[in-house]
C-alpha cells in the first residue's frame, strides 16, 4: 500500500477526499473542511475513550493517534497525500470521467446513513438505543458496505485512491462505524451532514 494511505489520517475524513473536487484557489470549501477537522478530532477522541472503557487498548491507541494527527491540521503529510491522490485521479479518471450513476448512489447511501443516525439520536433511553441497534445495525452496516462497493467500482484502477477506499472499508467494517453510532453524540451526525453538503455542492457544480 502506498505511503499516502498508510499514515493514520482520520478514516471518516478520508472518505470526504473521495467526494470532493481537487483543491483549487477558487471554490474549494476551506471553511467546511475546518469544521470537518474539528468534528473528526472530537469524534476520534471519543472513540478512543469508548474503546479504552471496554478494554480495547490497541483500538483506543489507534483512534487516539488519529485524533492527535488531526491537531496538526493541514500539515505537509496531508497535502502530500492529497497531491498523490490528485495525480492518481488526473491520470486514471479525469480524462474519461467517473461512473456518475455510482457516485449518485454514494450520495444516496450517505443520505441513508444520515437518516439512520438521526433516527438513533431520537432514542430517549439506553434500552431504546439497544433495541435500535438490534433492529437496525446490520442494515446500516449493509448500507456502508454497498457504499464502499460503489466506490471500488468508481475507483477501479490500482493506485492511492483505490488503496484508500480499501483501507476505509476495512476500518469501518472492523468496528469504527459501530463505535461512532454507539457514542450517541451529535458529532457523527454533524460530520455526515457536512460530508453530504460538500458532496452535493460538488455534483451541482
Amino acid at each position: 500500500m502506498s505511503s499516502s494511505t498508510s499514515s493514520p489520517l482520520p478514516i471518516l475524513l478520508l472518505l470526504l477526499i473521495l467526494l470532493t473536487p481537487l483543491p483549487t484557489v477558487e471554490g474549494f470549501p476551506y471553511g467546511q473542511w475546518r469544521i470537518v477537522f474539528s468534528l473528526a478530532h472530537t469524534l476520534m477522541y471519543r472513540v478512543s475513550n469508548l474503546r479504552a472503557s471496554r478494554g480495547d487498548l490497541v483500538g483506543a491507541a489507534r483512534a487516539r493517534t488519529i485524533a492527535e494527527k488531526l491537531e496538526r491540521g493541514f500539515g505537509l503529510g496531508f497535502w502530500r497525500g492529497m497531491l498523490s491522490m490528485g495525480w492518481d485521479y488526473m491520470r486514471n479518471y479525469a480524462w474519461r470521467g467517473v461512473a456518475l450513476s455510482e457516485m449518485l448512489g454514494v450520495t444516496s447511501e450517505m443520505d441513508s446513513l444520515l437518516r439512520a443516525v438521526n433516527d438513533l439520536a431520537r432514542m430517549g433511553s439506553n434500552k431504546d438505543r439497544a433495541t435500535w441497534f438490534v433492529q437496525n445495525y446490520q442494515r446500516v452496516l449493509g448500507v456502508s458496505k454497498s457504499l464502499f462497493l460503489r466506490l471500488l467500482r468508481v475507483f477501479h484502477e490500482s493506485g492511492p485512491l483505490r488503496d484508500l477506499v480499501l483501507t476505509i472499508q476495512r476500518e469501518v467494517e472492523g468496528g469504527l462505524l459501530r463505535d461512532c453510532l454507539e457514542l450517541g453524540t451529535n458529532d457523527f451526525k454533524d460530520f455526515l451532514q457536512v460530508a453530504k453538503d460538500i458532496a452535493s455542492q460538488s455534483y451541482s457544480t
